[in-house]
């Protein structure tokens, strides 16, 4: 049985210009959510962690205490690391810069949501964490500035996220392909349990939240009667699944093929998913696993940021699935 930091060795030789230094923030991710694993699993155990901190972050979303948590342990793992210039999350209102001559000299910086889907851990929900690595382009030996963090998605070394579910695992990319590692608590590792993940290309599975429908553009209603009709040539209607939490729809349509939607609306004209640490991460994943990800008209990992915390609609999952909403997003774009 391969263990993540085994695999992540072998696969060092990929990357010979990295030094390692891939290879040791990917085990630093793997300590946190380690962490994060142990804090979830307790969390009915103790009200300390449990419901809401009574503060709000930059987007004005009230924060769970395992936001924060969650956030703090991401920070504070990749600070201890001489590989990373500065840090970024949806969390933090502004970048982190770590400000010391090892962080001026290192050459990456991370961004993440630290617990997406944080607002089902009172129920005991399946919740994830995501995290996106690029090469900072500032000059080295001095401290990462915006422009480090507003790179478009194709600039991306690596991507992933862990679900913590009925088991917690630990899915990315280095741009060579998807693989998936499955925390085994009895050995304090994550094993290699998904090698080289293929994302089917057409499934039975829509994910959004339809109580929204009115709110939603017309390519969007129109393309959910599509998914609702039966037709046996394209084994419709397909089945509606919607969790909350974007890391476990994804992590369903993934294996089951599907598509994730969470699109523009009337009460947010621009989406409500971070492009920064929820699309882009999200994207590399899908796209190195055979599927799409999209805004409704173009590909996610081609958007310029223009902010830190910038939203963006979102339609990701399986190839024949995004394609076929981004006809109907195309057709009825001026309705």
């Amino acid at each position: 049985m391969k263990t993540l930091d085994a695999f992540i060795i072998e696969k060092q030789a990929e990357y010979p210009n990295a030094k390692g230094a891939l290879s040791g923030i990917l085990s630093s991710i793997r300590l946190v959510a380690k962490v994060i694993h142990r804090d979830i699993n307790r969390a009915g155990l103790t009200n300390d962690i449990l419901g809401y901190a009574g503060n709000q972050n930059v987007q004005g979303e009230s924060q769970m205490k395992l936001d924060i948590i969650a956030n703090d342990t991401f920070k504070h793992a990749l600070m201890a690391r001489e590989d990373v210039a500065g840090f970024a999350s949806e969390e933090e209102d502004e970048f982190i810069i770590f400000d010391t001559e090892r962080g001026r000299n290192a050459r990456y910086i991370i961004l993440t949501d630290p617990l997406d889907g944080s607002s089902n851990i009172d129920v005991n929900v399946s919740v994830g964490t995501i995290f996106s690595i690029y090469r900072r382009v500032s000059p080295l030996g001095s401290p990462v500035t915006l422009e480090d963090f507003m790179q478009p998605g194709n600039k991306q070394v690596a991507s992933g996220y862990v679900v913590y579910g009925s088991s917690t695992m630990l899915v990315y990319t280095t741009g060579n392909g998807v693989n998936g590692f499955t925390y085994d608590p009895t050995l304090g590792e994550f094993c290699l349990s998904h090698e080289n993940f293929q994302m089917p290309h057409n499934g039975k599975i829509y994910s959004i939240n339809e109580g929204q429908y009115l709110k939603f553009p017309m390519g969007v209603k129109k393309y959910i009667k599509y998914c609702q009709e039966e037709d046996a040539a394209t084994q419709r209607p397909y089945a509606s699944r919607y969790i909350g939490s974007l890391v476990s729809d994804f992590h369903r349509n993934m294996l089951k093929g599907g598509i994730y939607i969470y699109p523009s609306a009337t009460t947010y004209p621009n989406g409500k998913l971070r492009l920064l640490y929820e699309g882009n991460p999200m994207a590399f994943l899908a796209e190195q696993a055979g599927g799409l990800a999209s805004d409704g008209y173009r590909r996610i990992l081609d958007i310029q940021p223009t902010e830190l915390h910038q939203r963006v609609p979102l339609f990701i999952g399986s190839k024949d699935m995004v394609e076929k909403a981004q006809e109907f997003m195309t057709e009825y774009k001026d309705a």
